[in-house]
């Protein structure tokens, strides 16, 4: 090891002055490069109910990130540290969510014999976790009104107790969380390497939502457990040859003026220029979930006079829309599988589109369940049918008439009250519709 001086201790790493705002490029001033990356991490705060140990631990690795600027090696240890930070959060979170309550502990079953059965009072998670090894523990419940659950004490049964209940959730999380587990046993197994300072960033990133979250609050904005987003009224328009699809604020539509006749849907829908705006937003199908984010149907179509007259009318508002774990249902019916649709209004359809074999299924996006439907209809091999699916972010919920699945939605939480909607479509979802085999 090579002994600095302190001159030397304190002088910036080279590495890091190329990480710009704007990307690499030359190199920064050192006190600009400071500013910068310690600005970079400001915004990643946790909630003030976290617990202490948990928030201690971040902050450690807000202040290492920070003195990155003179040794880039501590990016590397940040970014590490932060993956193995979530299981400490975990940990204890599971004492705060029992908090001196007492859950029951079962051996593993041996030669058909169910193990024996421990209470454990929850005081800390050291001293769970101490008592929970030496009653040899497989499973766990927290009361005889529960079903058993395979319990391990470790990061992949603390995940799935997490999930189990509702502490942590997404469908592309839970495929996210496998990537977690084993990149967690890179750090702990794994050789030499070094991460960069947007890496580092992106782990405390993704360490802040995933601890916040554990403890209730949602990011606005966030990656992986976004609070809810805003969805405003919108005007979709089409020309009448199809060869223009144009969206804007509803409120607006009043002043605006057509060069040529455009025909108009109002919809709710997720619409921030320069912000979050539903990338799907022109594939708009009243009847099917063709858009990344939910979008509610209102009026039309029609020309804009009536659009007007009718918002006039209404005054519709903004609402907030939850878009994790929706629940979406797919028709199969002559070898064809349908775009997904919302509970509602697959409830209203007309009699003749009700026909067929239905899933209903959980998802992030309403296209993943598309997708998953297809892979069952052509290769099921591997894709579950029931249940969570290793290949897919989607959960089945239930498969067969639409009287059946619409009842195992509704016990599921979704609405399912029906939902008469029009079967329109902008040009480009038509399109969509028409490519899906």
């Amino acid at each position: 090891m090579d002994i600095k001086t302190l001159e030397e201790l304190q002088a910036a790493d080279e590495r890091t002055l190329v990480f710009t705002p704007l990307g690499l490029g030359a190199g920064m001033r050192p006190e600009d490069s400071a500013d910068f990356q310690q600005r970079v991490i400001a915004r990643l705060e946790l909630a003030e109910d976290v617990a202490e140990r948990t928030r201690q631990k971040f902050e450690q690795l807000r202040a290492a990130y920070s003195h990155g600027v003179l040794c880039y090696e501590l990016y590397t240890m940040v970014a590490d540290q932060a993956r193995l930070t979530l299981e400490q959060a975990l940990r204890d979170r599971f004492a705060a969510y029992y908090d001196s309550a007492t859950v029951e502990v079962r051996e593993r079953s041996r030669r058909g014999r169910s193990g024996r059965v421990h209470p454990i009072t929850v005081k800390s998670y050291t001293d769970f976790f101490e008592k929970f090894q030496n009653a040899k523990g497989a499973e766990l419940r927290a009361d005889s009104s529960q079903q058993w659950q395979e319990f391990n004490g470790m990061l992949t049964g603390l995940l799935a107790w997490a999930r189990r209940e509702g502490l942590i959730r997404g469908q592309r999380n839970r495929h996210t969380e496998r990537a977690l587990k084993a990149l967690r046993n890179i750090v702990a197994h794994g050789e030499y390497h070094l991460a960069t300072p947007v890496e580092a960033a992106r782990e405390l990133s993704d360490l802040a939502e995933s601890i916040n979250h554990l403890w209730g609050h949602p990011t606005p904005g966030g990656r992986l457990y976004p609070a809810p987003v805003q969805r405003d009224v919108v005007a979709i328009g089409w020309s009448d040859d199809g060869e223009r699809t144009i969206a804007g604020y509803a409120d607006q539509l009043a002043d605006a003026v057509d060069d040529e006749k455009f025909t108009y849907v109002l919809v709710r829908a997720v619409f921030c220029p320069g912000g979050v705006t539903d990338p799907n937003l022109l594939d708009y199908d009243a009847r099917r979930a063709s858009t990344s984010f939910p979008a509610q149907y209102l009026w039309g179509p029609g020309p804009r006079e009536q659009a007007v007259a009718w918002l006039s009318e209404h005054q519709p508002e903004p609402d907030l829309c939850d878009y994790l774990d929706q629940i979406v249902l797919v028709r199969l019916h002559d070898g064809h599988v349908d775009l997904p649709v919302y509970p509602g209004v697959a409830a209203g359809l007309p009699a003749a589109e009700q026909s067929g074999a239905w899933h209903a299924l959980r998802v992030d996006r309403g296209l993943d369940a598309l997708t998953h439907a297809r892979a069952l209809a052509s290769a099921p091999a591997g894709h579950a049918s029931t249940g969570e699916c290793r290949h897919c972010p989607t959960e089945t919920l239930a498969t067969g008439d639409l009287v059946a699945v619409l009842e195992a939605v509704r016990s599921a939480g979704a609405d399912t009250t029906p939902q008469i909607v029009p079967d329109v479509r902008t040009p480009f979802a038509d399109w969509l519709s028409r490519a899906v085999p």
